[in-house]
């Protein structure tokens, strides 16, 4: 199984800018989506951004779409999410995931899509 590791969560103030990174370990699958989820307290996990395999296709929240990037470097095992404009509702733990597949175009979105997740990482915006 593949581990993931997260890194780049802290405190920021609002419009401020924070990138995540996750790296992939271990029995890594030939080829796997990555996807980004978050969790705020009280709240249940929700999808805010995923990436094919290659690289070409991605996904994101609507409410993410023009401050949010995610991309990927396979040399490096690595995806990353760079947000820009943050707001205070951006406020969660961050996790990434895995998703094994062939289909190097696939964009998953749902929890149940993936196969591996990381720990999470905490990102805080304030007001």
């Amino acid at each position: 199984q593949v581990q993931l590791v997260e890194s780049g969560g802290g405190l920021v103030q609002a419009g401020g800018s924070l990138r995540l990174s996750c790296a992939a370990s271990g029995r890594t699958p030939v080829s796997y989506a990555m996807g980004w989820f978050r969790q705020a307290p009280g709240k249940e996990r929700e999808f805010v951004a995923s990436i094919s395999w290659n690289g070409v296709s991605t996904l994101y929240l609507d409410s993410v779409k023009g401050r949010f990037t995610i991309s990927r470097n396979n040399a490096k095992n690595t995806v990353y999410l760079q947000m820009n404009t943050l707001k205070p509702d951006d406020t969660a733990v961050y996790y990434c995931a895995a998703a094994s597949s062939g289909n190097y175009f696939w964009t998953p979105q749902t929890i149940p899509e993936y196969d591996s997740w990381g720990q999470g990482t905490q990102v805080t915006v304030s007001s």
